[in-house]
């Protein structure tokens, strides 16, 4: 069963590489472009191949055994 992680963000997006991060699903930048590179990270359902996708509140991410729904404050 896949991890739910909610991150709650202040502007209208945050870039996907830095989602990861800010998720702790990956540990650096570097890691967060091998992984869409490879083609492991879905937007919404859909294979996401921009590593600085800008991601919104409502989006949801999935990577490996991870789902991070992104929510505004």
């Amino acid at each position: 069963m896949a991890q739910r992680i909610e991150i709650a963000i202040y502007t209208d997006y945050i870039q996907l590489d830095q989602l990861l991060k800010r998720a702790n699903v990956v540990r650096s930048g570097g890691e967060a472009h091998v992984a869409v590179e490879e083609g492991l990270v879905s937007l919404n359902g859909v294979q996401e191949s921009r590593k600085r996708a800008k991601i919104r509140p409502g989006d949801v991410v999935e990577i490996g055994g991870f789902i991070i729904e992104v929510k505004s404050m």
